[in-house]
């Protein structure tokens, strides 16, 4: 009889004994898996002073928090001074914020002496804002161009009062401001204020060249604004990196004008021509008209002449003098045409 058969007859005659191996096999296999699963995670986590047990890692896992990523940020913390609590970060993890972000953001401020909490840092957090490049802002000042030549224009245009164009670029040195941060306005408008002082800098100036001269006027006009309220930031200076003379605007506007001016009278003389024309063909027409009336005026002499006879009124050598009378006239205009003809020539 072979060992196999030995054990078979054994584990036949004490059924009890098999449990408790298949149970303690099952506990072991369980308990390995645990060690490989967050052993490592735990060891570290008690090396480094952030201890958290097993049951906690387990629990987080079933709440479907990244346990690694909390571990790491607390044992983060914990080795820069910071005491913040395992609850604290979960929840902050469960509501959507970036865990690691903060606690960086956290250590940057501590570093920096600058006052942050965790709440206040949380906040910002989950009001989308990259709290850890706020705080990395506030101790090293931004720098902002104006305008963003990313939006596809290179320079802000202005025109002076004498119609030149002047076309400024500006930096802007900025500083983040973290008890604005929540609420407040961002880069896009310290851009377009900064843009509009420009522009109405220079449109107040006299002349293009007053502000060539002094282009440092601007920055002091501009940054006497306040064109922080209300933003996120805090402005420290306001540079004119470049300022370029551009066209001439108001010979441009002049021009434009003259043009304007120059149709208008055309159109002015056209109206004037076309009602000129239109008055010669009503004087035409009255002409042929008041020819007609004389036609039917001289049709109605005839018929008047017969009715002056039948009458009695006219006799027949008042007729022959008044036609020798007619031709005498029209002999004269003959006359007088043909001596003037020469002359004319």
């Amino acid at each position: 009889m072979n060992l196999s058969t030995l054990t078979l007859a054994a584990a036949v005659e004490n059924p009890g004994k098999i449990g408790l191996i298949v149970i303690g096999s099952i506990i072991g296999l369980a308990f390995l898996l645990l060690i490989l699963a967050y052993g490592r995670l735990w060891l570290q986590a008690w090396l480094s002073g952030a201890r958290v047990t097993i049951a906690e890692l387990i629990g987080m896992t079933l709440r479907k928090v990244n346990a690694r990523s909390i571990v790491l940020s607390r044992i983060t913390a914990i080795q820069a001074g910071l005491d913040l609590s395992q609850r604290e970060l979960e929840s902050h993890y469960l509501a959507g914020g970036r865990v690691p972000n903060v606690v960086r953001a956290l250590i940057a401020a501590n570093r920096a002496n600058i006052e942050l909490t965790f709440q206040t840092a949380t906040a910002i957090d989950l009001a989308g804002r990259d709290i850890l490049e706020a705080v990395q802002t506030s101790v090293n000042p931004k720098v902002i161009d104006c305008p963003d030549p990313t939006k596809g224009r290179n320079t802000v245009d202005a025109v002076a009062q004498d119609g030149i164009q002047l076309k400024a670029k500006a930096r802007v040195t900025v500083r983040a401001n973290i008890d604005r941060l929540i609420g407040g306005a961002t880069e896009e408008t310290i851009i377009a204020r900064v843009g509009e002082g420009i522009v109405t800098t220079i449109g107040s100036a006299v002349n293009h060249k007053s502000v060539l001269e002094n282009p440092d006027n601007i920055s002091k006009s501009v940054l006497s604004k306040g064109l922080d309220a209300g933003t996120a930031f805090e402005i420290l200076s306001i540079d004119i990196a470049d300022i370029d003379v551009g066209e001439n605007i108001g010979a441009q506007l002049q021009k434009a004008q003259a043009y304007a001016d120059q149709e208008r009278a055309k159109a002015e003389a056209e109206k004037r021509r076309a009602m000129a024309v239109a008055r010669q063909a009503e004087m035409k027409a009255l002409v042929h008209e008041n020819r007609a009336k004389v036609v039917l005026a001289e049709a109605e002499i005839p018929l008047a002449m017969a009715e002056s006879f039948r009458s009695g009124n006219l006799g027949i050598m008042d007729y022959y003098k008044m036609k020798n009378i007619q031709s005498d006239t029209s002999m004269r205009n003959t006359i007088a045409e043909s001596d003037q003809k020469p002359g004319q020539q």
